[in-house]
């Protein structure tokens, strides 16, 4: 599990998403929503509108935070 928001994991996983929309997400196990980013990303890019999923996904790879898990 990676540590959170500013974590070297979350730069990995925005760097990720950088070169494939929902790669950084797909890397920190959120399958749904990396599948969401790239479907997204790909039918945007068909309308040169896809920089904007792009974009959000970097963003979100890199700001996420785990939720924290009771024990």
């Amino acid at each position: 599990m990676m540590a959170g928001q500013g974590s070297t994991g979350n730069v990995i996983a925005a760097l990720a998403s950088f070169f494939v929309p929902g790669l950084g997400q797909l890397i920190q196990g959120r399958l749904l929503l990396a599948g969401i980013h790239f479907v997204l990303a790909a039918l945007l890019w068909l309308i040169l509108m896809g920089w904007v999923v792009h974009l959000w996904s970097i963003l979100d790879a890199a700001l996420w935070k785990p939720k924290a898990t009771s024990v």
